[in-house]
């Protein structure tokens, strides 16, 4: 249990970048006074970190909260200890079964169905947008607390350390599955249910907005590394080591060298690539797709920069970030969740859009993250595809295993082969389909590879033990949650899986109808017509996009977002569209998420949409452009009818001067501020100094004014 607490509730004592270093220095977000919302700059763009979107309640959707709970927690103890802690405690009179088990005997396979319908790409969309939503970090370091034992060497179960049985349980010997256990999050808000204070909880680590964070983080210390500060064009940072065939560009590498990334044997070292989120090198289709997205930002940056002169560089970073946050809502909603939970499905728990609702919270729910959304892991494909511009196996890049794949970046520069294989790959081949009875390929089960770990993981082990971690309900609670019959019999349960075999081997696994996970019962479900899910992973996702889409301020079709003629253009908009204009791939599907034979089902880029981007040209305001600032910049916005110019800031910089000047007549109000350098420090009540661990559970506030007896430290 972790505890945060903030004594700044007065608007006049903390400014918006103090607010936002106590939520990055702490990973804790202060508990934040809705008139800090109010300042007008924080109502044309969003914050990096998701403060603020929601005005009355600013933390929901923000990085580093709460996951939401849409039911209550199911701990052993009702605090903290996870389903199947102690091991001989029965649920409804039995033991559950080993994740490992039900891994090896029900979900484990060695052949996939391919969907004829869609592509691989809606594949990785799904794990793409998912990083865009949601993050929960495990516990930190290897050894337990307080015992000192090494989680990778334990098989005793001991905070954080749960580990995963394997092997035969009937034997005397000990094997397991290092597994750490999520980080606690901070508790934020003190007018909470208090069960829910007294539990233990798991955190977002980013918005979980789709805001394009994948692209430009959630904190300013990220955003800052990945943006091109010097210059002064308001485009991303690239790779100053290589560039494909065609002079484009690539991710920029992380920063602490060397990193973790597997290499080439034989070839140049070839690092980490860094993003918006951490998760980029996971997989060869998830790197190519950051890597559109930034060469897009660049492109877009670089025409409005062109036809607007007079926009700061901050200004056209930020229009760039807002349209590229609109293109990853539309994608997503208008292409990609119709086709996974259905059409049917889509205007029953999502609709037509009807403006933005401030009694909706955008927060993530711990069941969407740490189950439904994870239905996609049961359609990847055991093989990834690479091919030629004539959809054909490329002549000098082989197709790999999946698990060939993995942490990899160097593949994508091995003799200057470029994102344009994987690409026409991942669009190119047939989805692989999900079954009951084909759940996940053996290379997820059986060859997962999770950096730093030396053995093997398996994936299904890790996500029922994950849902155990977070003590969510069973499948028939959450069936009962979405108004679904619950499953009483033996018969209902066949009905609702329409494969006997795997419902009797669930049941003979299981032993009781009410110990079904979530994340398996709502996998073998029977699918819905024209869906990739079950009722029941399509009611969750689907409440779960309506309430990303309602409760976003920023939602690109929410009022006084965009003007119509730029949502007329936006609508334009297609990931066809992004892979012709940042790729050298010249012919594509229209729908790259329909899997089309070639050449037949193929179009010309020259015949794809395009936005006009002329929609966001600008006349030059009367006042000319104010002055430029070091280590800073600034935004123009219209405050009771007058243009004002809001400066701000680089992280690791403070404010002093006016943040406001105001344009009267044809002159600025004032001068132009400065931006002085700041050491990791946070000027509130003067001189005090908020450190807040949320891995502790311990708050210290010290002070330099406040004196001895005010310095408090409790440990939850």
């Amino acid at each position: 249990m972790s505890l945060c607490v903030n004594f700044a509730t007065m608007p006049e004592l903390l400014s918006w970048k103090d607010v936002e270093l106590i939520a990055e220095l702490s990973k804790c977000p202060p508990v934040t006074h809705p008139a800090i919302c109010l300042q007008s700059h924080l109502s044309k763009y969003r914050s990096i970190s998701g403060l603020c979107n929601n005005r009355q309640n600013p933390l929901w959707g923000a990085a580093n909260t709460p996951l939401v709970r849409w039911l209550p927690a199911e701990y052993e103890d009702g605090e903290r200890e996870p389903k199947g802690w102690n091991r001989g405690r029965l649920h409804n009179g039995f033991q559950l079964p080993p994740p490992w088990e039900v891994s090896q005997k029900i979900i484990r396979s060695s052949s996939k169905q391919t969907d004829d319908v869609y592509s691989h790409l809606l594949v990785e969309w799904g794990q793409y947008i998912d990083h865009d939503i949601t993050f929960t970090p495990q516990s930190k370091g290897n050894t337990a607390f307080r015992t000192g034992v090494d989680c990778s060497n334990t098989c005793q179960n001991v905070h954080p350390c749960f580990p995963i049985e394997t092997g035969d349980s009937t034997t005397s010997a000990q094997s397991c599955m290092a597994f750490h256990r999520s980080e606690a999050a901070c508790f934020v808000n003190v007018g909470s249910d208090i069960r829910q204070a007294l539990q233990q909880q798991q955190m977002n680590a980013i918005t979980s907005f789709i805001d394009a964070s994948v692209v430009y983080g959630h904190t300013p210390r990220l955003e800052g590394f990945l943006r091109d500060l010097s210059g002064l064009n308001g485009k991303l940072a690239v790779n100053d080591q290589f560039r494909d065939p065609k002079g484009r560009p690539y991710l920029p590498f992380v920063s602490t060298l060397p990193s973790a990334c597997l290499q080439n044997l034989h070839g140049e070292r070839v690092e980490c690539f860094s993003a918006g989120d951490s998760r980029i090198n996971e997989g060869l289709p998830l790197t190519c797709l950051h890597t559109l997205w930034l060469r897009e930002h660049n492109r877009i940056a670089e025409k409005l920069k062109h036809m607007n002169a007079h926009w700061s560089p901050e200004t056209i970073y930020q229009e760039t970030r807002k349209i590229i946050g609109a293109l990853h809502q539309i994608i997503t909603m208008r292409d990609y969740v119709p086709k996974i939970i259905g059409q049917e499905a889509f205007d029953y728990y999502i609709g037509p859009y009807r403006g933005y609702d401030p009694t909706t919270d955008p927060s993530a729910s711990n069941v969407f993250a740490t189950a439904a959304f994870r239905f996609g892991h049961a359609t990847i494909s055991p093989v990834l595809r690479r091919l030629n511009e004539s959809s054909q196996k490329h002549e000098h890049f082989a197709d790999l295993r999946l698990h060939n794949t993995f942490f990899s970046p160097w593949r994508i520069f091995l003799s200057v082969g470029g994102i344009e294989p994987t690409l026409r790959g991942a669009f190119g081949t047939a989805a692989s389909a999900g079954s009951a009875n084909m759940l996940l390929t053996e290379e997820l089960t059986d060859r997962l590879v999770v950096l730093n770990v030396p053995q093997s993981m398996d994936l299904a082990s890790l996500n029922l033990q994950r849902g155990r971690d977070h003590a969510l309900p069973g499948y028939n609670d959450w069936r009962s949650f979405c108004g679904l019959d619950r499953i009483k019999t033996m018969d209902g349960f066949k009905e609702a899986v329409r494969d006997y075999g795997v419902a009797e081997k669930i049941a003979q696994i299981y032993k009781h109808l009410e110990n079904i996970e979530v994340w398996l019962g709502g996998l073998v479900e029977y699918m819905l017509p024209g869906s990739r899910t079950g009722p029941l992973f399509a009611c969750l996702i689907g409440k779960q996009m309506k309430a990303l889409r309602d409760g976003d301020r920023f939602w690109w079709e929410a009022d006084g977002m965009f003007s119509q003629l730029q949502k007329d253009e936006l609508l334009k908009g297609s990931l066809s569209r992004i892979i012709c204009d940042n790729s050298d791939i010249r012919e594509v599907p229209p729908d790259s998420f329909r899997f089309g034979k070639y050449p037949d089902d193929y179009i010309s880029c020259d015949h794809v949409p395009t936005i006009n981007l002329e929609a966001w040209q600008e006349e030059k305001k009367q006042c000319g452009t104010p002055r430029m600032i070091k280590n800073g910049d600034f935004i123009l916005s219209s405050t009771n009818g007058k243009l004002v110019a809001l400066y701000s800031c680089y992280h690791g910089f403070k404010l002093k001067g006016a943040a406001a000047i105001v344009c009267e007549g044809y002159h600025w109000s004032d001068q132009s501020p400065q931006c002085t350098d700041v050491i990791q420090q946070i000027s509130i009540f003067g001189h005090a100094v908020l450190w807040c661990s949320c891995l502790t559970g311990a708050l210290l506030l010290s002070a330099g004014s406040i004196g001895k007896r005010d310095i408090f430290q409790w440990e939850i």
